[in-house]
C-alpha cells in the first residue's frame, strides 16, 4: 500500500509540465544571461579557489564542497544506471542538456540566496529559497510551504536513497547485512551532524575532492581499456536520444523523462537545495558565488555522471526497458538497476576488487550527501523559527533523518527512489516558479558585476546600486564582515 501511494504521488508530481518547466527555465535563464555558462567558464574556475572566510561565513570552496556533497552522490552512480535502464542510452544526452541549461538556473538561485542571506542567532550566514521568497516576494505562506516541503524532502525522503545505495553496495561487496550497515551509518552521521555547519564544511572540503577525483581516475582506467569503442557509444547516445536508433525509438519519451528527472536529482539545478550552501559563503559580491555554483553543475553531470554512463555503455552492462516494462535489451539479467550495475562494470576490469572499490566510493559519495541534506533541513528550521516557537524541532530533525537512513537501508531501492523523486519534485515545483518570478534582482546583480568585471575591478556590492530592496546584509559597503 505504501509503494502504491508513493508511486501515485510520484506520477502526479513528475508530470510533463514539471519536465517542461525545468528545461524551459534553464533555456530562459541562459538567454537572459547571454549564456554565462559559456562566457564566464574560465572565470568560474578562478573563483573556485577564493579562500575568504569570516566568523560568520565559510569560503567559496567550502560552500562549493557542501553543495557538491549534495550533488555528487548516489545519483551519479545508481541514478545514472537507473536512467539508462529505463530510458536507454538517450537518457544520458538529456542529462547533459539539463546540466548545460541548468547551470544558468543554478546561477540565478545561488545569487538570490546570497543577496537575501542573513545571520542567525549564532552569527552564521543562513539563506535559501525560503529566505528569498519571504524577502523578495514578500510571500510568507509560500516561503513557509517551501521550508516545510524541504524539511520533508531532505530530512526524510532523500536520505533513504543514499543509505539504500550504501547498504546495497556493501552487501554486494562484503555480504554485510543491510540492517547492520544502517545502524553503522546512523552512528557515523550522528557524530558529525551534532557538530554544526563548520564541522560539516571541514569534513566535506577534504572528502568531496578526494572522492570525486578517485572515482574519476577509476572510471578513466575502465574507459581506457575500451577507448576504441567510444565513438560508437557517443553515436548510440545521440541516436537513441532522438529515436534515430531503431532499438530505442519506442522509449524516447522515457529517455527525456529519466534524463531530466535523474539530471535534476543529481545536479540539483532548480531544485532549491544548493542555494542553502551558496548563502553560507563569504564573498564580496553575490554573483561570485552564483558563478561558482553554476560551475558545480558541470563537475557533477558532465564529469562524474558521464564517467558512470560511459563505463556502463562501454561494457554493455545495462538493461533497457520501455515505459510499459517490456525489456528491449538485457545485458545483466537479474541485476537490479542501481549500484549492482556499476559494481559489475568494475568487476570486469578489476576482478575480485571491483565491487569493493565501488562500494567504498559510493559510501563516501552518499555519506557526504546525507550530511548536506541535514544542513539544508537545519537551515529551513532556522527560517521557520522566526514564526513558530519550536524549541525542540532541531532534535526532531536529527531523529527524523537518522530514522530515514535506517529505513532506507533496509527497504527496496524502488521505494527509496520513488520517495526521493517526490521530495525533489516538490522542491523543484516551488523553487523554479519562485525564481522565475524573482529573477530581476539576480539579473540586476549580474549586470552590476559585469560592469565592474569589464572595467577590471570587482569591488564590494551595494544593493541600492542595482535597485534591489529587501536585503539588510548588502545595504552598504561598511557592513561588519
Amino acid at each position: 500500500m505504501i509503494e502504491e501511494i508513493v508511486n501515485s504521488l510520484n506520477s502526479i508530481i513528475w508530470s510533463k509540465p514539471l519536465i517542461a518547466l525545468c528545461l524551459g527555465a534553464g533555456v530562459w535563464f541562459s538567454v537572459r544571461t547571454k549564456f554565462l555558462q559559456l562566457r564566464y567558464f574560465k572565470h568560474m574556475i578562478t573563483l573556485l579557489f577564493k579562500t575568504n572566510t569570516s566568523s560568520s561565513g565559510i569560503s567559496s570552496f567550502q560552500a562549493l564542497s557542501i553543495s557538491l556533497s549534495g550533488r555528487v552522490g548516489t545519483g551519479n552512480i545508481a541514478g545514472v544506471a537507473t536512467a539508462i535502464a529505463i530510458g536507454g542510452p538517450g537518457a544520458v544526452f538529456w542529462m547533459w542538456v539539463v546540466a548545460f541549461f541548468g547551470a544558468s538556473t543554478a546561477f540565478i538561485e545561488a545569487t538570490l540566496a546570497q543577496i537575501y542571506k542573513e545571520k542567525d542567532e549564532t552569527g552564521m550566514y543562513r539563506g535559501g529559497p525560503a529566505f528569498y521568497i519571504d524577502k523578495a516576494m514578500n510571500n510568507k505562506p509560500y516561503a513557509i510551504l517551501f521550508a516545510l516541503s524541504t524539511i520533508l524532502a531532505v530530512g526524510f525522503c532523500l536520505p533513504g536513497i543514499q543509505a539504500n545505495s550504501i547498504a546495497v553496495s556493501v552487501e554486494n561487496a562484503w555480504g554485510l547485512s543491510r540492517t547492520h550497515m544502517g545502524f553503522f551509518l546512523v552512528f557515523l552521521i550522528s557524530v558529525i551532524i551534532f557538530g554544526g555547519v563548520r564541522r560539516i564544511a571541514k569534513f566535506t572540503q577534504v572528502m568531496v575532492p578526494f572522492m570525486a577525483l578517485g572515482y574519476l581516475v577509476l572510471a578513466l582506467i575502465i574507459i581506457g581499456f575500451n577507448v576504441s569503442e567510444l565513438p560508437e557509444v557517443f553515436t548510440l547516445i545521440i541516436s537513441s536520444a532522438f529515436s534515430i536508433h531503431a532499438g530505442f525509438g519506442a522509449i524516447v519519451g522515457s529517455a527525456i523523462e529519466m534524463g531530466v528527472k535523474r539530471g535534476i536529482y543529481s545536479n540539483e539545478a532548480g531544485q532549491g537545495t544548493a542555494p542553502h550552501a551558496a548563502a553560507a559563503a563569504e564573498v564580496s559580491h553575490p554573483v561570485k558565488q552564483g558563478l561558482v555554483q553554476a560551475f558545480s553543475v558541470y563537475i557533477d553531470t558532465l564529469l562524474v555522471c558521464t564517467a558512470t554512463a560511459l563505463m556502463i555503455l562501454l561494457t554493455g552492462f545495462y538493461n533497457v526497458g520501455s515505459a510499459d516494462g517490456a525489456v528491449i535489451y538485457t545485458g545483466l539479467p537479474g541485476v537490479e538497476a542501481g549500484p549492482g550495475y556499476v559494481q559489475n562494470v568494475f568487476e570486469t576490469i578489476i576482478p575480485g576488487f571491483g565491487a569493493i572499490l565501488l562500494a567504498i566510493a559510493l559510501f563516501f559519495f552518499a555519506f557526504t550527501t546525507i550530511l548536506a541534506y541535514y544542513y539544508i533541513a537545519e537551515t529551513n528550521i532556522v527560517y521557520l523559527g522566526r514564526y513558530f516557537n519550536w524549541s525542540g524541532m532541531g532534535a526532531v530533525l536529527k531523529v527524523l533523518l537518522l530514522f530515514s537512513v535506517l529505513f532506507g537501508s533496509v527497504k527496496s531501492a524502488e521505494l527509496a527512489w520513488a520517495m526521493g523523486d517526490i521530495g525533489v519534485g516538490l522542491m523543484a515545483w516551488l523553487n523554479i516558479i519562485a525564481i522565475l518570478i524573482l529573477q530581476k534582482p539576480a539579473l540586476s546583480a549580474f549586470k552590476n558585476y559585469e560592469n565592474q568585471y569589464n572595467e577590471g575591478d570587482v569591488t564590494e556590492f551595494v544593493a541600492e546600486d542595482s535597485s534591489i530592496d529587501g536585503t539588510d546584509f548588502w545595504k552598504s559597503k561598511d557592513r561588519a564582515l
